[in-house]
């Protein structure tokens, strides 16, 4: 594995970057030596909870590490977090407190890490003696001991976040993006002590906490310095001791919630959602130390446990290292399910900004000469941005033949002539490959998807590099990797890229991790029906059944509506796509296919106008996307409505009315950064026009007194908040139409 780019081993740390005013070695080892920790600003805990809220206004909140009241105490905050570490008689987590809240996040203290190498379990740091865990309380604290056995922590160094993966931004719309995200990174360095016989080895627990974001991240780093390999089977890079959410005496039933903390981490497949994908890279565990809790069985989820469900199991040699993945900890500050979605989709935008990539896509049905260079022609007409040849083509990348990237390097060469990016698609583990090169799944388990090839085994090395070499050459930007890995074990021992069961799913995900940061450092954009955004992909599937795409059009309008309104709870507008059949797809025939387009021009119009109103780009899979000029002016139109209020129609939505055939339905942008602040799309499923006044609370827009709306029309108003924050907004709607409203 690559080498984490600070190097362990001795305390000059002066190659961080150090935060302002800081000395170049911040350092700090148990014992008299205190001029680190002195060069550090005081801590002073918030006399009150913060005036401003962080999702309206997150210019107050910025991150930093301080020196605590206690001469062993070192604080990471941000005015929203604050995490309390005591340093002696060995580093450990006393205190993890929402400042919004004004609540403890824990109750306990664990082990910073832990580790088992070779067989044996280690402590990373921690304290140890805490009498009940139901609690913590501050005079129990410096009575607590250190595990003689444990890591001992040597030294710190305050840093800025770093770049984990490059991030080539190229003309792509992507507003107020920054990478690296701000704030301030901590470094804390421990020992095996030098009794034990597997000495010298070293642990480094990295945090990161950032400026306006209730998140921090943390990883684990272990430095070889024996003079034979080392094996780490399996690691925990955090231990939260939780306050539980419920209580409940007897077998758990509503007390089986865990408590309300969003967890990320780039270790995530398998799904199209952050709790589906993320189900192997963490866990919620009861807490075995946690005797006094109210559950008889004492089966309450509440102990955090971040790290890999099987190995990893990597070999580590005489002065390597082993990084483990990064998780990102998000504590909610309300139980509010609008709230709890904007906080997750901060996060996103901070942590994997390049998923506000949201180019205006069509899906080129057939791959010959002809259909290609029209399509080409009529997105440049239209202000499309992106071209792929799309699943079912006929074009195949992973052909060597010379022709096939001859036709790639003379189709990118002509969309780059036109202002345009072209892609292709790749499937990647559902299928059967052969030749020994299958998963070799454990007894009565199977794949994922049925079939899955190893992708470290000799097709899966193969396969990588002629992604790499075609990337490379063909000039296209765009991959839609579809059958992503799902997380399939394998016990295969023949396999060049793993040695059995036990490293074989980290090993595949460190392969396609490792491809993914290739594709973000080369700009290219990446379609991946599951959720690796936090290792570079730019957009998944919104949440759709294949099949409901050939049902009658009619339906479809209203599943569309659904499929955004469900989508948008944690993904934003730009990180799921919608699909618009413009040929058959999935059956259905002439009732449910939009060709020609002419001849059903209202309703593709409605597709296209329902999904670009709410922010979101679909797949538009056919050979063209207009055949008379009333086509093209229809979509012409809408695609510059959308190009002029892109920046409000890409921010957040706030979820009014669920689409249900029956009344109107609604949904509202927010931005509080912007000029405009909201941008409000009202839907009409029925067959003639509806007057309503709406209640449309305007909180997160950061209006607090009025707003000023314009219509679709032209007409203006200007409307007095009510103290909660929401306005009495008269609309007209037509039959089987929409209306929008913007807000500033």
């Amino acid at each position: 594995m690559k080498n984490h780019p600070s190097l362990l081993g001795c305390l000059a740390l002066a190659c961080l970057c150090l935060m302002p005013g800081l000395t170049p070695a911040q350092t700090n080892a148990p014992g008299p030596s205190r001029s680190a920790w002195q060069a550090l600003p005081l801590w002073s805990r918030p006399g009150s909870r913060p005036t401003a809220d962080w999702l309206v206004n997150d210019a107050p909140f910025r991150a930093g590490v301080y020196r605590g009241a206690h001469p062993d105490e070192l604080v990471l905050a941000n005015g929203l977090l604050a995490r309390t570490f005591r340093l002696a008689p060995n580093a450990a987590t006393v205190g993890l407190d929402h400042l919004v809240t004004g609540e403890a996040i824990i109750r306990g203290i664990k082990p910073e890490a832990v580790v088992s190498i070779d067989g044996v379990r280690h402590e990373i740091g921690g304290l140890r003696g805490q009498p009940n865990h139901a609690f913590l309380r501050a005079d129990w604290i410096g009575q607590l001991k250190a595990r003689p056995a444990a890591f001992q922590f040597t030294g710190f160094a305050v840093g800025r976040p770093e770049a984990r993966l490059e991030w080539k931004t190229v003309r792509r719309h992507a507003p107020g993006a920054q990478w690296p995200p701000a704030g301030v990174q901590l470094r804390m360095d421990y020992e095996l002590p030098a009794t034990n016989a597997a000495a010298p080895l070293r642990a480094s627990v990295f945090y990161e906490l950032y400026d306006g974001l209730p998140v921090y991240s943390k990883w684990l780093v272990i430095s070889n310095g024996t003079a034979r390999p080392i094996r780490v089977d399996k690691v925990a890079s955090e231990l939260l001791a939780a306050v539980e959410r419920t209580v409940e005496v007897d077998e758990l039933t509503t007390g089986l919630i865990p408590p309300a903390i969003h967890v990320e981490t780039d270790m995530a497949f398998g799904g199209m959602s952050g709790p589906g994908a993320n189900r192997r890279s963490y866990r919620w565990l009861p807490d075995p130390e946690y005797q006094t809790q109210v559950n008889y069985l004492r089966k309450t989820p509440c102990l955090l446990e971040v790290g890999p469900d099987l190995g990893p199991g990597e070999v580590v040699a005489p002065g390597g290292q082993f990084q483990s993945f990064r998780a990102w900890i998000l504590p909610h500050d309300n139980t509010d399910r609008e709230r709890q979605g904007l906080a997750v989709r901060r996060l996103y935008r901070k942590m994997a900004p390049w998923a506000t990539e949201n180019p205006l896509m069509m899906h080129i049905r057939y791959a010959d000469e002809k259909t290609v260079t029209n399509a080409i022609n009529q997105c440049a007409e239209l202000g499309f941005e992106m071209v792929i040849l799309t699943f079912g083509s006929g074009f195949d990348l992973e052909n060597e033949k010379p022709a096939t990237l001859e036709r790639a390097q003379k189709y990118a060469a002509y969309a780059r002539s036109r202002g345009l990016e072209i892609g292709s698609y790749s499937l990647l583990a559902s299928r059967h490959v052969g030749g020994g090169n299958d998963v070799v799944m454990p007894p009565g388990e199977k794949p994922a998807f049925g079939n899955s090839p190893c992708l470290v085994s000799r097709w899966g090395t193969n396969y990588f590099r002629r992604l790499y070499e075609f990337h490379q050459q063909s000039g296209f930007q765009l991959l839609e990797h579809d059958g992503s890995y799902p997380g399939d074990v394998c016990a295969a021992t023949n396999h060049p890229g793993h040695t059995g069961l036990e490293d074989s799913r980290w090993a595949q995900w460190i392969a396609l991790r490792d491809f993914y940061h290739w594709c973000r450092a080369q700009g290219i954009y990446l379609n991946v029906p599951d959720h690796y955004f936090l290792s570079g992909s730019t957009k998944t599937a919104m949440g759709y059944r294949e099949t409901n795409w050939s049902l009658p059009r009619d339906q479809q309008v209203v599943h569309t509506r659904q499929n955004i309104f469900d989508g948008t709870w944690e993904k934003t507008p730009s990180m799921g796509w919608m699909f618009v059949p413009l040929t058959e797809y999935q059956g259905g025939g002439a009732a449910a296919t939009i060709e020609p387009l002419d001849t059903h021009l209202d309703h593709y119009e409605r597709m296209l106008s329902y999904n670009l109103a709410l922010g979101v780009q679909a797949c538009y899979r056919g050979p063209r996307l207009y055949d008379t000029p009333r086509t093209k002016a229809m979509v012409k139109g809408w695609v510059d409505w959308f190009k002029a209020h892109r920046d409000i129609l890409e921010s957040d939505i706030i979820h009014g009315r669920r689409a249900d055939g029956r009344d109107l339905d609604w949904m509202l942008h927010v931005n509080p950064r912007l000029k405009e602040k909201g941008l409000l799309v009202v839907f009409n499923p029925l067959n003639e026009p509806v007057t309503r006044t709406l209640r449309v609370n305007l909180y997160y827009t950061g209006l607090t007194s009025r707003a000023h709306l314009r219509d679709g029309d032209g007409k203006s108003r200007t409307l007095k908040l009510d103290r909660d924050y929401t306005i009495a907004l008269p609309v007209q709607v037509p039959a089987q139409g929409l209306s929008w409203y913007v807000i500033d």
